[in-house]
């Protein structure tokens, strides 16, 4: 069965692990996004204002869809700049409440700017939004928010093989920035 799934979301709504879990359930391929720009050198340089480095989104694009092509497969990617390549058959977007991703991202020591950056592109379910252009229905958007590593894994797996469905749009915290 040759699938590609993209797990995407906000730094901190558990991506990472989750997919790591789902990779050893599922004894597939693991791609971590955010390596593959690292160690094939697409890094372009660090935005001073905001402390990320800025990727070559259209050569990681290129060698997603190599990795792809020459795989016969199920593989996961895995990373916040995931839903920007082309090529999944499923998309997968972690959501967690601000509230929530807040505490998150304090743990990991972000700056507070950097935190207000993430806690609003949450709310506004950005990475939602840029998915939502190239894959449409192809998405399902989940709030992980109070669920177990296991309960996420669990669902995610239903969703891959068309089990369950979180269509775009059931997941909201809009209320949270009013």
């Amino acid at each position: 069965m040759k699938n590609t799934i993209f797990i995407t979301g906000t730094p901190c709504t558990g991506k990472t692990t989750v997919s790591e879990v789902l990779s050893e359930k599922l004894n597939c391929r693991l791609i971590k996004i955010n390596d593959l720009a690292i160690e094939n050198d697409y890094v372009l340089g660090i935005d001073e204002d905001k402390g990320y480095k800025i990727i070559d989104i259209d050569a990681l694009n290129d060698k997603v869809s190599q990795i792809i092509r020459d795989s016969d497969e199920l593989i996961i990617f895995e990373g916040h700049l995931a839903h920007l390549c082309s090529g999944a058959d499923k998309v997968i977007v972690l959501r967690v409440h601000p509230e929530i991703l807040r505490k998150r991202l304090e743990e990991r020591d972000y700056s507070e700017s950097k935190i207000q950056e993430n806690l609003e592109a949450e709310a506004m379910g950005v990475c939602t939004a840029e998915a939502f252009d190239e894959y449409g229905n192809r998405i399902s958007e989940i709030d992980v928010g109070e669920l177990s590593i296991d309960e996420i894994v669990d669902l995610i797996d239903d969703v891959i093989s068309d089990k369950k469905e979180f269509p775009v749009g059931e997941v909201d915290f809009m209320e949270w920035l009013i």
